[in-house]
């Protein structure tokens, strides 16, 4: 609970900034635990409700622990076409969960989101803070493995 009481006073207590608080907190643990936006209520007193309506309401939020990495798999139209949901499928194989969870490991997670905003590249996936497109099935194992080895740079 230390740390977050440091990112609430980051924000001096202001009810203002309970979307940064969130953010910071996020950032922090990879989700929002239900005792961090306790603290965030005692210490801004903002309903625990309306923090809860925050929470749910932008995607970027997660109440329950995401990977270390996550994977994106853009479903978009130009991406639907060009195989995204054989795509999806694989990671979904290779992982062994299924969208919206996280490996037992806490290495991945998996969404579906609508659009990544490079159709031209399609499909296209991120995987943390990188970008892949013109991805095929064949490239999902290899990815993978990438990133289980640390050589995702």
């Amino acid at each position: 609970m230390e740390k977050v009481e440091q990112i609430i006073k980051k924000w001096n207590n202001d009810p203002d900034f309970v979307i940064e608080m969130m953010q910071d907190i996020q950032d922090e643990f990879r989700y929002i635990p239900r005792e961090t936006l306790e603290e965030v209520t005692l210490q801004t007193k903002v309903p625990l409700a309306r923090l809860y309506h925050i929470a749910t309401f932008y995607k970027s939020f997660s109440l329950y622990p995401r990977g270390k990495y996550e994977i994106q798999v853009c479903i978009g139209t130009a991406c639907h076409v060009k195989g995204a949901p054989l795509i999806l499928d694989s990671f979904t194989r290779e992982l062994e969960i299924q969208i919206g969870e996280t490996t037992s490991d806490g290495l991945f997670s998996l969404e579906g989101v609508r659009c990544l905003g490079c159709c031209s590249l399609a499909p296209v996936i991120t995987i943390g803070d990188n970008l892949y497109g013109g991805v095929k099935v064949a490239d999902v194992p290899k990815l993978l493995a990438k990133y289980k080895e640390g050589n995702n740079e």
